[in-house]
């Protein structure tokens, strides 16, 4: 009996740990050969035929799907470890840090990904949902321990975000987003009473020559 149930389980094993290797050489072979790039090529580098691959993805669209869904996913996962960090503000900063890694790994997907969202409002839907939570878990738990405002949603982060990462075919676009996201969280903190934000220091004025 056991051995039976053996046999039953195994294939669908095989299945799952096939279907986790073509996800991840998909993201490997478009991001750097872009929505053109062989299906071939991903069935070879995950080890596995390409009949197996159209097996579980019978179109290219339905690749690019599955590669979106699972990233948003690991970032909701993600989201879940960083809920058990000592410091509220300093996890969803790493959180959001995450979110501009996600995009620069995207740059390669980008066009496919755009098609994708306008023919799916299901996806739209997904990631929305699954993005909104994880960010609110990570915000309320820093405005909970009075770190951050309170009168900021997951919309508002996640629209900034969206924002900062507009130019993102941009050169050296990463390390500014990165910069500025860090400016934006701390400009998100709540102050002690009675301590104010330093404010820049004005230019000096130049000196003015007195006439002999």
């Amino acid at each position: 009996m056991d051995d039976h149930i053996d046999q039953i389980r195994k294939p669908r094993a095989d299945a799952v740990r096939n279907r986790e290797r073509v996800l991840e050489a998909a993201k490997v072979v478009f991001n750097a050969g872009g929505p053109e790039a062989s299906l071939e090529a991903v069935a070879k580098r995950a080890g596995v035929g390409i009949g197996t691959l159209y097996r579980h993805f019978p179109t290219r669209e339905d690749l690019f799907e599955a590669v979106y869904r699972r990233e948003v996913e690991q970032l909701s996962e993600l989201a879940e470890q960083l809920k058990n960090a000592k410091d509220p503000v300093d996890a969803l900063r790493r959180w959001l840090r995450s979110n501009v890694e996600f995009v620069a790994t995207k740059k390669g997907m980008s066009a496919a990904l755009a098609l994708t969202f306008q023919s799916s409002s299901d996806l739209a839907a997904f990631s929305m949902d699954r993005l909104t939570k994880a960010i609110g878990s990570l915000l309320d738990r820093a405005v909970a321990a009075g770190e951050m405002r309170g009168d900021i949603s997951p919309e508002d982060l996640l629209r900034t975000l969206v924002g900062m990462c507009y130019m993102h075919d941009q050169p050296g676009w990463q390390s500014s987003v990165l910069r500025m996201l860090d400016v934006f969280v701390d400009g998100l903190r709540v102050q002690p009473a009675g301590k104010a934000r330093p404010r820049a220091a004005k230019p000096a004025k130049p000196a003015v020559k007195r006439k002999r």
